[in-house]
């Protein structure tokens, strides 16, 4: 068997070798969740507290904040994000001058080349109290400066615009290059019972990603619990207090669990308790696509 597969497998062998390196080789450190580590005993000499990392975060409420936190961004990035992207492809399909269509393409897929370090800069310079372009210009019409910085509710529109800003270009070619693939008899056939535009969308275009969505949406799943954390790090940064009840995620606590307080052992605890909730989505979600569509499960 292997000799009779060994070019199949010797293409496989890069991310086989990418999985075992990053993903298998690594999981020994998960003992950091249960020990409380010190430098001088190093990871398997540490004092071993079985659930006391997990039972501070429970305590502590941190866990519920940040559980609630990351997951409601995930689901509003996934829902929302997919139904933008959605909508932009069909539009982008529904043009007819290829020019236009090209220079739209183009337009929405560069900010995804952008670095979120880059965004960050933007949104401050457009945010910050004191030069930000928008307190500039309610200075301007006499309005009071408004302090973005300090007030956490309006956070969540802020990241979810910059989300959707960022990602829809990208995002948007899958559901494209799906619509593209769609049989263009059966539009002609329903151009010509007399169906206008938006009856071909609704049921012809919509039904034939149907299966695309479902698929994009079981691998978003996967990472619920796995924030953006280059997005939340560079618009709001990690130690910003007055705005944790809205923007703290999983990512940012375990990074200022390392950098600031070098808690190695809350902070694997944390991950740990990620991936095995991020394991349980994936396979509770197969199973109800399973049960209603089992044509569209992974497995």
């Amino acid at each position: 068997m292997l000799v009779a597969n060994r070019t199949l497998l010797l293409m496989c062998f890069p991310a086989i070798a990418f999985f075992v390196i990053f993903s298998y080789l690594p999981m020994p450190g998960l003992y950091l969740a249960f020990i409380q580590y010190n430098y001088t005993d190093g990871i398997f000499h540490s004092p071993f507290v079985h659930w006391q990392n997990f039972r501070f975060l429970v305590m502590t409420g941190d866990l519920w904040r940040l559980t609630f936190n990351t997951i409601a961004y995930n689901l509003v990035f996934i829902l929302l994000g997919n139904a933008v992207q959605i909508a932009v492809a069909i539009f982008l399909n529904e043009l007819r001058s290829r020019w236009f269509k090209k220079v739209a393409q183009s337009l929405m897929f560069l900010p995804y080349f952008m670095s979120f370090v880059l965004i960050g800069l933007i949104a401050y310079n457009i945010l910050s109290y004191d030069y930000g372009l928008l307190n500039g210009f309610l200075k301007a019409i006499g309005a009071d400066p408004v302090k973005t910085y300090s007030n956490p509710h309006i956070w969540p529109f802020i990241i979810v615009i910059t989300f959707l800003w960022q990602s829809t270009g990208y995002g948007s070619i899958v559901y494209f290059a799906a619509v593209m693939g769609l049989d263009s008899e059966i539009v002609e056939a329903s151009q010509i019972d007399g169906a206008n535009a938006l009856q071909r969308i609704r049921y012809i275009v919509l039904p034939w990603l149907k299966p695309t969505f479902i698929i994009l949406l079981l691998f978003s799943l996967g990472g619920v619990l796995r924030g953006n954390f280059g997005l939340f790090y560079n618009l709001v940064g990690a130690n910003n207090t007055s705005l944790y009840a809205t923007t703290d995620i999983i990512e940012t606590y375990v990074f200022r669990s390392l950098m600031t307080n070098f808690n190695f052992s809350m902070g694997s605890a944390v991950s740990l308790y990620q991936s095995v909730f991020g394991f349980f989505v994936v396979l509770s979600a197969n199973w109800l696509v399973k049960r209603l569509s089992p044509e569209n499960s992974l497995f």
